[in-house]
């Protein structure tokens, strides 16, 4: 599944975050995918496309940050995706 993550950055941790993604990569569990992302000009969100397996997967990958961010998660389709799911009903 696709899911797209908005991740708001907590005030002043911008820095610690590049840090830890420069030492360390994004920390993702088997089964997680980064496909993209998407920063907001004034560094405080950033919007990211991920995939993965299960959600609980997703899960972990997050534990992984929230000490620097919170999240909302967003299940996805493509666009092609959509448009099957339209023109089959």
């Amino acid at each position: 599944m696709l899911y797209m993550v908005i991740e708001s950055f907590l005030p002043g941790k911008e820095k610690l975050i590049y840090q830890r993604l420069e030492e360390k990569g994004r920390l993702m569990p088997d089964g997680v995918r980064y496909i993209n992302s998407w920063v907001e000009r004034d560094l405080s969100k950033c919007y990211q496309v991920m995939e993965c397996d299960s959600e609980e997967n997703l899960l972990a990958w997050m534990r992984n940050w929230d000490d620097l961010m919170k999240f909302e998660i967003i299940p996805v389709l493509t666009s092609e995706e959509a448009k099957q799911k339209v023109m089959a009903s």
